[in-house]
């Protein structure tokens, strides 16, 4: 589980590709710091497995499934990648609950500055724009962003120059592809409303009369 909040910026060190999938090492002074064999790394929003760990360097494995559900597959040798650790249980949270599997990928269509702001919109399908709400969380390449507005086939965040300057959205530009996960507390709203089994107590009218 993660927090959406970027530690640091690494690094592709160099990439070894398979048939469908590939392995990859990345430099990071900060994130590599402490990594066990086993331990989680969010990477570009994609929970993947430390194979292996030094001082300041990781190798990850990256399945088929990761490879057609990300964008993980443009990575390449000298690509930045946003990097957070697992969360601790004494840790703040400070963004929202992240659980590192992507729900699809998204196209940004506009980046926009106002003022000390940027705005980004994002171009995305059905599938992830149901669970896009005004002032809802999503993750865009593991960062935790809060939804400002949503309309036809898009949705739009505002990002502080904080996080502009210390992840990879700095760097980014129209027609680039970015990984989202979507917010899993509404994930399961819909599954537990929508398909109500026979011993579920949770309905819409079961929400409503407890002002939810």
């Amino acid at each position: 589980m993660f927090t959406g909040i970027v530690e640091e910026i690494g690094i592709v060190k160099s990439v070894r590709k398979g048939v469908k999938s590939f392995s990859m090492l990345i430099t990071a002074d900060v994130v590599a710091s402490g990594l066990s064999q086993g331990d989680s790394v969010n990477t570009n929003g994609a929970c993947l497995t430390v194979t292996s760990a030094g001082p300041d360097s990781f190798t990850v494995d990256v399945m088929p499934e990761t490879m057609r559900m990300t964008n993980l597959g443009a990575l390449k040798t000298g690509s930045p990648v946003n990097l957070e650790r697992a969360l601790q249980l004494s840790s703040r949270l400070g963004g929202h609950l992240v659980s590192g599997h992507i729900d699809g990928t998204g196209l940004i269509r506009q980046v926009k500055k106002e003022d000390n702001a940027v705005w980004i919109t994002v171009k995305a399908g059905p599938e992830i724009l149901k669970y896009m709400i005004p002032k809802g969380s999503v993750s865009l390449d593991g960062i935790s962003l809060t939804v400002v507005h949503t309309g036809e086939g898009m949705f739009d965040v505002s990002l502080i120059p904080h996080t502009m300057g210390v992840t990879t959205l700095r760097d980014k530009k129209p027609g680039d592809i970015l990984n989202i996960e979507c917010d899993m507390v509404a994930r399961y709203i819909e599954k537990f409303t929508g398909n109500p089994g026979p011993a579920s107590r949770i309905s819409p009218e079961f929400l409503d009369k407890y002002g939810f």
